[in-house]
């Protein structure tokens, strides 16, 4: 009888991955990172424990959408004040905050939660092709 192997958090060993963005839908790139981030390709998957890897995006700003969604396609926030609800195109925003659009479609692939807010912090986007993490050998991973 074979006996099922529990890996605790701390006992873990995570790796760094990079995603380069240029060219790339942002939902595909944003799957395979909210995945990564997971541990979902890992044998000891475990869904209520913090078991996934590191993900560094490069190139966020040079992410496509399909189709007409750069024009149509709205993100909303609220101020919290009365008729403070605040929406913006796509276009608009990466022009504003370039990395923003990434951020929000791999935290919206993430659960929602503890969990999916400690996730939040294990993924890094950047705008262009420069990132600090060289001394963490991050891996490059094909999207």
């Amino acid at each position: 009888m074979m006996k099922t192997v529990f890996v605790n958090e701390k006992d873990q060993q995570r790796k760094w991955y990079i995603i380069d963005a240029a060219g790339k839908p942002v939902g595909r790139v944003a799957a395979k990172a909210a995945a990564v981030i997971r541990g979902k390709h890992k044998a000891a998957y475990t869904p209520n424990q913090e078991m996934g890897d590191f993900v560094i995006v490069i190139n966020a700003e040079k992410a496509v959408m399909t189709g007409t969604k750069r024009s149509e396609k709205l993100y909303h926030y609220h101020t919290g004040f009365v008729g403070g609800l605040k929406t913006f195109t796509y276009a608009k925003m990466l022009e504003r905050h370039p990395e923003e659009p990434m951020r929000r479609a791999i935290a919206g692939m993430l659960p929602s939660g503890r969990l999916g807010r400690r996730l939040e912090k294990n993924f890094r986007i950047y705008a262009g092709a420069e990132h600090p993490h060289a001394p963490q050998n991050p891996t490059p991973l094909e999207v």
